[in-house]
């Protein structure tokens, strides 16, 4: 379904360095499949992200989705038939724009509108059975401006534009690390229901060992550009964020030695 190759991306420092933000990664994901990546700051996660969405182009390597190759596809070809929930709360929406048309606009990407004014009354109708779904009441406020709502209200929503046209692939960056706990266990469970619902494949990117454990089929590790650990079945299960900190405090200090060794 989703085939990455040997993809490396870096990104200059100054004139005469460079940092090797993605070092020959290689990853398959099936249809399906709901992946969480985890690691360290600088591990190569959102770069990962960006790579696949198209906001970066990659130094070399292949991505392909769905059998198509997408490696140097510009980001809004991507955008057809891929969604994202970015971290900041304030991406996504468009602020100046009601929930509704927020979520025509989402509804409507890729096909040509026409000369049609405005939201039908069967569009309306379903829009605000689909914000019902969300359980936070914004059902009541579809002509409300975006701009107006909280984070996790608007975290709630893009994740619903992102997913309304069901994409061959979700990409989740950190999208509840902005949140307060209470509202991020409120996103995640919606998370957690619309792809399983819609079976979506999916990467989500977190900082929360116990979060990438728990949701999910699979969890991979990162660190320095490289996955260093792959875990799925028996093995993910058997999995405990102790164990888990404690591989990367491992992998952490090879690193360390080995730069001292090439000193």
């Amino acid at each position: 379904m989703l085939k990455i190759w040997r993809l490396t991306k870096s990104f200059p420092l100054d004139k005469f360095t460079q940092r090797l933000a993605l070092n020959n990664v290689t990853l398959s994901l099936q249809k399906g499949e709901f992946v969480t990546i985890i690691g360290g700051n600088g591990a190569g996660k959102s770069t990962l992200l960006n790579c696949i969405a198209g906001v970066h182009l990659p130094d070399s390597g292949r991505i392909t989705l769905d059998g198509m190759d997408i490696t140097f596809w510009p980001e809004y070809r991507r955008s057809l038939y891929i969604g994202r929930v970015f971290q900041n709360p304030l991406l996504g929406t468009a602020p100046d724009m009601t929930i509704e048309e927020n979520l025509a606009m989402a509804c409507a990407k890729g096909k040509s509108r026409g000369l049609l004014p405005g939201v039908t009354k069967q569009e309306a109708k379903f829009f605000r059975d689909k914000v019902a779904d969300l359980g936070l009441g914004l059902e009541k406020r579809m002509h409300q401006k975006v701009g107006l709502l909280s984070g996790g209200e608007r975290q709630a929503l893009t994740l619903l534009m992102a997913t309304i046209v069901r994409p061959r692939l979700l990409l989740l960056d950190e999208h509840t690390s902005a949140l307060d706990p209470a509202t991020a266990r409120r996103v995640l469970e919606l998370t957690r229901s619309i792809i399983s619902e819609h079976q979506l494949t999916t990467i989500m990117v977190t900082h929360n060992m116990k979060e990438a454990l728990e949701l999910g089929t699979r969890t991979i590790m990162m660190h320095e550009g490289r996955i260093v650990l792959d875990l799925s079945g028996r093995q993910r299960e058997c999995m405990t964020v102790e164990k888990l900190v404690s591989f990367f405090t491992q992998e952490a200090s090879i690193e360390v030695v080995e730069l001292k060794n090439r000193a």
